[in-house]
């Protein structure tokens, strides 16, 4: 599924079982709670912190979707065609850091 898809189906989803999308600010602070709960896996499964056992059952791919599905939600809402801006930033990115990568010591 490309981007525009998903924007699609998240936009038939809502349409079907959400009622209605959640005003922009509220999906910010749901994008900004779903983002926490990446953190906190990756945090205490890859990072130092030790991970509590009611965390080990937790599926990072299930939270890093529910981060794209607000996403999505978000860029249906501001009238954002997200396959074109993705295609646009990573060709921006692609041109601006493609020799700053590969000549940092630090990646070395």
């Amino acid at each position: 599924m490309n981007i525009l898809n998903a924007q699609k189906a998240v936009d038939i989803w809502i349409n079907e079982h959400g009622v209605r999308y959640f005003d922009e600010l509220t999906n910010m602070a749901m994008l900004t709670e779903e983002v926490g709960e990446v953190a906190r896996i990756i945090a205490r499964r890859y990072g130092e912190q030790s991970e509590k056992e009611t965390d080990k059952n937790k599926d990072l791919g299930d939270e890093l979707a529910d981060v794209l599905f607000v996403v999505l939600c978000l860029a249906n809402q501001t009238k954002v065609d997200l396959q074109e801006a993705f295609e646009k930033n990573l060709k921006k990115k692609t041109q601006r850091d493609h020799d700053r990568h590969h000549n940092n010591e630090k990646l070395k």
